[in-house]
């Protein structure tokens, strides 16, 4: 890969700080009240949603160019769970993905599809983390 854009962030764990290399993320971290903490802080999986959806989005559009098909009304929501897996931890995603009426059926369907397929988180969970397409 010929990388155009690198991203940095340090982190010194779940319970402490997030900070990106230009500043513009700096966020306190915390266990979410599911795993035992006390919340007051974003955590790994919100920042993974975040970061999945707004790909997928863009990803979406992208392919909508391609294809001549009208994304501006889309959006995508990305449920990013934790859970015990063998011996340690593992993720799994659910990506909700809301189609104006215009792209119900077949034509939304093969849209999310090639979506899948584009999109650069897509390609680094492809068989990796369980991932669920849920079209709305």
């Amino acid at each position: 890969m010929d990388a155009l854009y690198t991203a940095a962030a340090t982190a010194n764990g779940r319970e402490g700080r997030a900070v990106s290399s230009d500043g513009q993320i700096d966020l306190p971290l915390a266990m979410p009240p599911a795993l035992g903490g006390n919340g007051r802080g974003t955590n790994p999986e919100q920042l993974f949603a975040a970061g999945y959806a707004a790909c997928f989005a863009s990803a979406m559009a992208a392919v909508g160019r391609e294809t001549k098909v009208d994304t501006k009304d889309a959006s995508v929501t990305a449920e990013v769970s934790i859970g015990k897996d063998g011996d340690g931890f593992g993720l799994a995603v659910i990506m909700r993905v809301e189609l104006p009426d215009s792209l119900a059926g077949e034509a939304g369907q093969k849209l999310v599809e090639a979506t899948h397929a584009y999109c650069p988180y897509s390609k680094a969970t492809r068989g990796n983390i369980d991932v669920q397409l849920v079209i709305e």
